[in-house]
Protein backbone atom coordinates (compact mmCIF):
# COMPACT_ATOMS: atom_id res chain seq x y z
CA UNK A 1 0.00 0.00 0.00
CA UNK A 2 1.35 3.44 -0.95
CA UNK A 3 1.50 5.96 1.86
CA UNK A 4 0.22 9.28 0.56
CA UNK A 5 2.43 12.07 1.84
CA UNK A 6 2.01 15.79 1.31
CA UNK A 7 3.68 16.95 -1.89
CA UNK A 8 6.32 18.94 -0.04
CA UNK A 9 7.38 15.86 1.96
CA UNK A 10 7.08 13.17 -0.69
CA UNK A 11 10.37 11.31 -1.18
CA UNK A 12 12.24 14.48 -0.39
CA UNK A 13 15.73 12.98 -0.48
CA UNK A 14 15.96 12.19 -4.18
CA UNK A 15 13.71 15.06 -5.23
CA UNK A 16 16.00 17.49 -3.39
CA UNK A 17 19.08 15.91 -4.91
CA UNK A 18 17.69 16.08 -8.45
CA UNK A 19 16.61 19.70 -8.01
CA UNK A 20 19.98 20.82 -6.67
CA UNK A 21 21.82 18.90 -9.39
CA UNK A 22 19.68 20.41 -12.13
CA UNK A 23 20.38 23.91 -10.82
CA UNK A 24 24.08 23.18 -10.52
CA UNK A 25 24.25 22.26 -14.19
CA UNK A 26 22.44 25.29 -15.55
CA UNK A 27 24.67 25.30 -18.66
CA UNK A 28 26.57 22.86 -20.86
CA UNK A 29 29.15 20.64 -19.22
CA UNK A 30 32.49 22.26 -19.90
CA UNK A 31 35.07 19.97 -18.31
CA UNK A 32 35.63 16.65 -16.61
CA UNK A 33 36.45 16.81 -12.91
CA UNK A 34 39.43 14.45 -13.19
CA UNK A 35 41.05 15.58 -9.92
CA UNK A 36 37.93 14.77 -7.91
CA UNK A 37 37.37 11.50 -9.77
CA UNK A 38 40.92 10.36 -9.05
CA UNK A 39 40.44 11.10 -5.35
CA UNK A 40 37.08 9.32 -5.18
CA UNK A 41 38.01 6.46 -7.53
CA UNK A 42 41.66 5.58 -6.75
CA UNK A 43 41.35 2.16 -8.44
CA UNK A 44 40.01 3.50 -11.75
CA UNK A 45 42.50 4.01 -14.57
CA UNK A 46 41.37 7.31 -16.08
CA UNK A 47 44.14 7.19 -18.70
CA UNK A 48 42.00 4.56 -20.44
CA UNK A 49 38.73 5.82 -21.83
CA UNK A 50 36.74 5.30 -25.03
CA UNK A 51 34.61 8.48 -24.81
CA UNK A 52 35.26 12.16 -24.26
CA UNK A 53 35.50 12.51 -20.48
CA UNK A 54 33.91 15.97 -20.76
CA UNK A 55 30.64 14.22 -21.66
CA UNK A 56 30.49 12.63 -18.20
CA UNK A 57 29.12 14.70 -15.34
CA UNK A 58 27.81 14.22 -11.84
CA UNK A 59 24.11 13.58 -11.36
CA UNK A 60 24.41 15.40 -8.04
CA UNK A 61 24.76 12.20 -6.01
CA UNK A 62 27.68 10.09 -4.86
CA UNK A 63 28.73 6.56 -5.67
CA UNK A 64 26.17 3.94 -4.58
CA UNK A 65 23.72 6.46 -3.11
CA UNK A 66 21.26 4.76 -5.47
CA UNK A 67 21.81 1.28 -4.09
CA UNK A 68 22.00 -1.63 -6.51
CA UNK A 69 20.35 -4.86 -5.37
CA UNK A 70 22.93 -7.60 -4.77
CA UNK A 71 20.80 -10.14 -2.92
CA UNK A 72 17.40 -9.63 -4.53
CA UNK A 73 14.30 -10.98 -2.83
CA UNK A 74 12.49 -13.25 -5.29
CA UNK A 75 8.89 -14.37 -4.80
CA UNK A 76 5.95 -15.91 -6.58
CA UNK A 77 3.50 -14.32 -8.98
CA UNK A 78 0.91 -14.59 -6.20
CA UNK A 79 3.14 -12.50 -3.95
CA UNK A 80 3.57 -9.99 -6.76
CA UNK A 81 -0.19 -9.55 -7.04
CA UNK A 82 -0.23 -8.15 -3.51
CA UNK A 83 1.77 -5.08 -4.53
CA UNK A 84 1.49 -4.66 -8.32
CA UNK A 85 -1.48 -3.63 -10.43
CA UNK A 86 -2.11 -5.46 -13.70
CA UNK A 87 -1.03 -2.50 -15.83
CA UNK A 88 2.26 -1.79 -14.03
CA UNK A 89 5.35 -2.41 -16.22
CA UNK A 90 7.62 -5.37 -15.57
CA UNK A 91 10.85 -6.37 -17.31
CA UNK A 92 10.39 -9.97 -18.43
CA UNK A 93 13.53 -11.98 -19.16
CA UNK A 94 14.02 -15.67 -19.92
CA UNK A 95 17.39 -17.44 -19.67
CA UNK A 96 17.80 -21.17 -20.34
CA UNK A 97 14.08 -21.74 -19.91
CA UNK A 98 13.83 -19.85 -16.61
CA UNK A 99 11.63 -16.72 -16.60
CA UNK A 100 11.57 -13.89 -14.07
CA UNK A 101 9.91 -10.47 -13.83
CA UNK A 102 11.49 -7.28 -12.53
CA UNK A 103 8.96 -4.49 -11.77
CA UNK A 104 10.02 -1.00 -12.81
CA UNK A 105 8.38 0.37 -9.65
CA UNK A 106 11.21 -1.35 -7.75
CA UNK A 107 13.98 -0.75 -10.26
CA UNK A 108 13.25 2.97 -10.40
CA UNK A 109 14.75 3.14 -6.87
CA UNK A 110 17.72 0.79 -7.41
CA UNK A 111 18.51 0.97 -11.15
CA UNK A 112 20.60 -2.24 -11.05
CA UNK A 113 19.83 -5.78 -9.90
CA UNK A 114 22.76 -8.20 -9.78
CA UNK A 115 21.07 -11.57 -10.13
CA UNK A 116 21.41 -15.08 -11.54
CA UNK A 117 18.84 -16.65 -13.83
CA UNK A 118 18.96 -20.01 -15.55
CA UNK A 119 22.53 -20.49 -14.32
CA UNK A 120 23.69 -17.20 -15.90
CA UNK A 121 24.81 -14.14 -13.89
CA UNK A 122 22.77 -11.17 -15.15
CA UNK A 123 22.43 -7.46 -14.46
CA UNK A 124 18.91 -6.10 -14.85
CA UNK A 125 19.20 -2.34 -15.30
CA UNK A 126 16.86 0.62 -15.60
CA UNK A 127 17.75 4.28 -16.07
CA UNK A 128 14.69 6.44 -15.30
CA UNK A 129 16.20 9.53 -16.94
CA UNK A 130 16.30 7.74 -20.31
CA UNK A 131 13.63 5.08 -19.61
CA UNK A 132 16.15 2.44 -20.71
CA UNK A 133 15.46 -1.08 -19.42
CA UNK A 134 18.29 -3.42 -20.48
CA UNK A 135 19.45 -6.83 -19.24
CA UNK A 136 23.12 -7.81 -19.49
CA UNK A 137 25.18 -10.97 -19.06
CA UNK A 138 27.61 -10.08 -16.23
CA UNK A 139 30.43 -12.22 -17.62
CA UNK A 140 33.37 -10.50 -19.32
CA UNK A 141 36.63 -12.27 -20.22
CA UNK A 142 35.73 -15.23 -17.99
CA UNK A 143 35.13 -12.89 -15.04
CA UNK A 144 31.78 -12.36 -13.33
CA UNK A 145 31.24 -8.69 -12.57
CA UNK A 146 28.99 -7.02 -10.00
CA UNK A 147 27.66 -3.59 -10.88
CA UNK A 148 26.82 -0.47 -8.92
CA UNK A 149 25.93 3.16 -9.65
CA UNK A 150 28.67 5.79 -10.00
CA UNK A 151 26.35 8.75 -9.43
CA UNK A 152 27.52 10.04 -12.83
CA UNK A 153 25.68 10.44 -16.11
CA UNK A 154 26.54 10.68 -19.78
CA UNK A 155 23.86 12.17 -22.03
CA UNK A 156 21.60 11.82 -18.97
CA UNK A 157 22.11 8.04 -18.96
CA UNK A 158 23.28 5.96 -16.01
CA UNK A 159 27.02 5.34 -15.79
CA UNK A 160 27.54 2.05 -13.95
CA UNK A 161 30.76 0.65 -12.49
CA UNK A 162 31.96 -2.88 -11.82
CA UNK A 163 33.20 -3.63 -8.34
CA UNK A 164 36.02 -5.86 -9.57
CA UNK A 165 38.02 -3.16 -11.44
CA UNK A 166 36.07 0.08 -10.82
CA UNK A 167 35.72 0.47 -14.57
CA UNK A 168 32.81 2.64 -15.72
CA UNK A 169 30.13 1.34 -18.08
CA UNK A 170 27.44 3.02 -20.18
CA UNK A 171 24.05 1.55 -19.38
CA UNK A 172 22.46 2.51 -22.73
CA UNK A 173 25.02 0.56 -24.78
CA UNK A 174 26.68 -1.85 -22.33
CA UNK A 175 30.08 -0.48 -23.31
CA UNK A 176 33.02 0.01 -20.97
CA UNK A 177 33.90 3.69 -21.24
CA UNK A 178 36.52 4.33 -18.54
CA UNK A 179 39.14 2.14 -16.86
CA UNK A 180 40.54 -1.35 -17.36
CA UNK A 181 37.46 -2.53 -19.28
CA UNK A 182 37.36 0.53 -21.51
CA UNK A 183 36.11 -0.57 -24.97
CA UNK A 184 34.82 -3.89 -23.60
CA UNK A 185 31.16 -4.65 -24.21
CA UNK A 186 28.56 -6.50 -22.17
CA UNK A 187 26.32 -8.98 -23.95
CA UNK A 188 22.70 -7.82 -24.04
CA UNK A 189 20.11 -10.48 -23.21
CA UNK A 190 16.81 -9.92 -25.06
CA UNK A 191 14.01 -8.91 -22.72
CA UNK A 192 10.72 -7.06 -22.91
CA UNK A 193 8.78 -4.61 -20.76
CA UNK A 194 5.13 -5.59 -20.45
CA UNK A 195 2.23 -5.15 -18.01
CA UNK A 196 2.34 -7.28 -14.88
CA UNK A 197 -1.05 -8.81 -15.75
CA UNK A 198 0.20 -9.92 -19.19
CA UNK A 199 3.36 -11.36 -17.66
CA UNK A 200 1.45 -13.20 -14.92
CA UNK A 201 -1.04 -14.70 -17.38
CA UNK A 202 1.68 -15.92 -19.74
CA UNK A 203 3.99 -17.27 -17.00
CA UNK A 204 1.87 -18.17 -13.94
CA UNK A 205 4.68 -20.34 -12.52
CA UNK A 206 7.41 -17.74 -12.98
CA UNK A 207 8.82 -15.72 -10.12
CA UNK A 208 9.23 -12.00 -9.68
CA UNK A 209 11.50 -9.51 -7.93
CA UNK A 210 9.97 -8.38 -4.65
CA UNK A 211 10.30 -5.10 -2.84
CA UNK A 212 13.27 -5.54 -0.46
CA UNK A 213 12.07 -5.75 3.13
CA UNK A 214 13.14 -2.92 5.38
CA UNK A 215 14.48 -0.71 2.59
CA UNK A 216 13.44 2.93 3.20
CA UNK A 217 11.86 3.75 -0.15
CA UNK A 218 8.28 4.64 -1.03
CA UNK A 219 7.87 1.97 -3.70
CA UNK A 220 5.12 2.70 -6.16
CA UNK A 221 6.06 6.38 -6.28
CA UNK A 222 7.97 8.17 -9.03
CA UNK A 223 10.41 10.54 -7.32
CA UNK A 224 10.39 12.97 -10.25
CA UNK A 225 6.75 13.11 -11.30
CA UNK A 226 5.72 14.51 -14.68
CA UNK A 227 9.17 13.77 -16.06
CA UNK A 228 8.05 12.11 -19.30
CA UNK A 229 5.58 14.89 -20.08
CA UNK A 230 8.23 17.58 -19.76
CA UNK A 231 9.68 19.49 -22.69
CA UNK A 232 13.32 18.54 -22.13
CA UNK A 233 15.48 16.16 -20.05
CA UNK A 234 16.16 17.04 -16.43
CA UNK A 235 19.77 18.09 -17.04
CA UNK A 236 20.58 20.85 -19.53
CA UNK A 237 23.57 20.85 -21.87
CA UNK A 238 22.59 17.57 -23.56
CA UNK A 239 22.37 17.54 -27.38
CA UNK A 240 18.71 17.49 -28.44
CA UNK A 241 17.28 16.04 -31.66
CA UNK A 242 15.75 18.09 -34.43
CA UNK A 243 12.28 17.51 -35.79
CA UNK A 244 11.03 15.48 -32.83
CA UNK A 245 10.19 16.26 -29.20
CA UNK A 246 13.20 15.28 -27.04
CA UNK A 247 10.97 13.42 -24.56
CA UNK A 248 8.98 11.52 -27.18
CA UNK A 249 9.03 7.76 -26.59
CA UNK A 250 10.77 5.74 -29.30
CA UNK A 251 11.55 2.04 -29.65
CA UNK A 252 15.18 1.49 -30.61
CA UNK A 253 16.55 -1.63 -32.29
CA UNK A 254 20.22 -1.16 -33.06
CA UNK A 255 20.65 1.93 -35.25
CA UNK A 256 16.95 2.24 -36.04
CA UNK A 257 14.09 3.54 -33.94
CA UNK A 258 10.34 3.94 -34.37
CA UNK A 259 8.31 6.68 -32.73
CA UNK A 260 5.76 5.27 -30.31
CA UNK A 261 3.11 7.46 -31.94
CA UNK A 262 3.75 5.71 -35.25
CA UNK A 263 3.57 2.27 -33.66
CA UNK A 264 0.37 3.21 -31.81
CA UNK A 265 -1.16 4.25 -35.14
CA UNK A 266 0.03 1.25 -37.16
CA UNK A 267 -0.30 -1.35 -34.35
CA UNK A 268 2.12 -3.61 -36.26
CA UNK A 269 5.24 -2.77 -38.28
CA UNK A 270 7.33 -5.30 -40.22
CA UNK A 271 10.82 -4.47 -41.50
CA UNK A 272 12.68 -7.43 -42.98
CA UNK A 273 12.63 -10.15 -40.34
CA UNK A 274 11.75 -7.65 -37.60
CA UNK A 275 8.19 -7.37 -36.24
CA UNK A 276 7.12 -4.60 -33.84
CA UNK A 277 3.65 -4.60 -32.29
CA UNK A 278 2.04 -2.04 -29.98
CA UNK A 279 -0.71 -2.85 -27.49
CA UNK A 280 -2.50 -0.64 -24.94
CA UNK A 281 -2.61 -1.48 -21.26
CA UNK A 282 0.68 -0.41 -19.67
CA UNK A 283 1.20 2.53 -17.33
CA UNK A 284 4.06 5.01 -17.48
CA UNK A 285 6.29 4.97 -14.40
CA UNK A 286 7.51 8.51 -15.14
CA UNK A 287 4.21 10.39 -15.46
CA UNK A 288 2.54 11.36 -12.18
CA UNK A 289 3.85 10.74 -8.70
CA UNK A 290 1.80 7.59 -8.07
CA UNK A 291 2.50 4.94 -10.69
CA UNK A 292 -0.85 3.16 -10.32
CA UNK A 293 -2.58 6.43 -11.29
CA UNK A 294 -0.39 7.22 -14.31
CA UNK A 295 -1.44 7.37 -17.94
CA UNK A 296 -1.51 4.39 -20.28
CA UNK A 297 1.35 4.58 -22.80
CA UNK A 298 1.00 1.00 -24.04
CA UNK A 299 3.79 -1.48 -24.59
CA UNK A 300 5.76 -2.77 -27.56
CA UNK A 301 6.84 -6.30 -28.40
CA UNK A 302 9.83 -6.66 -30.73
CA UNK A 303 10.57 -10.04 -32.31
CA UNK A 304 12.49 -11.53 -35.22
CA UNK A 305 11.31 -14.21 -37.62
CA UNK A 306 13.69 -17.17 -37.43
CA UNK A 307 13.61 -20.80 -38.61
CA UNK A 308 12.84 -21.67 -34.97
CA UNK A 309 9.88 -19.28 -34.90
CA UNK A 310 9.42 -15.78 -33.49
CA UNK A 311 12.13 -14.85 -30.99
CA UNK A 312 12.44 -11.74 -28.85
CA UNK A 313 14.90 -9.19 -30.24
CA UNK A 314 17.06 -6.91 -28.14
CA UNK A 315 15.45 -3.47 -28.10
CA UNK A 316 14.77 -0.52 -25.86
CA UNK A 317 11.83 1.83 -25.35
CA UNK A 318 13.58 5.09 -24.61
CA UNK A 319 13.36 8.82 -25.31
CA UNK A 320 14.16 10.49 -28.63
CA UNK A 321 16.99 12.55 -27.09
CA UNK A 322 18.75 9.41 -25.81
CA UNK A 323 18.53 7.65 -29.18
CA UNK A 324 19.82 10.81 -30.87
CA UNK A 325 22.78 11.09 -28.49
CA UNK A 326 23.86 7.45 -28.49
CA UNK A 327 22.97 6.68 -32.11
CA UNK A 328 23.70 10.00 -33.86
CA UNK A 329 23.89 8.29 -37.25
CA UNK A 330 20.79 6.20 -36.65
CA UNK A 331 17.40 6.49 -38.33
CA UNK A 332 14.24 7.48 -36.48
CA UNK A 333 11.03 6.46 -38.28
CA UNK A 334 8.16 8.84 -37.58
Amino acid sequence: MITRLPVHLRDTTLRFVFAIAAMAFAGPVAFADIDRWERDWPNTDFSKHSVDLAEIFSGGICKDLIRAMDSPTIGSIAAGRETHADREPVIRVTVNGKTRGYPLSVLIWHEIVNDELGGVPIAVTYCPLCNTAIVFDRRVDDRVLDFGTTGNLRFSDLVMYDRQTDSWWQQFTGEGIVGAFSEARLTIIPSRVEPFGVFAAAFPDADILQRPPGFPRNYGVNADDSYDTGATPLFPGIPLPEGVAPMAYVVAVGDQAWAIDLLREKKRVEVGDLVLTWEPGQLSVLDGAYIKENRDIGYVTVQRKTPAGMLDAAHDMTFAFAFNDFKPDGTLHQ
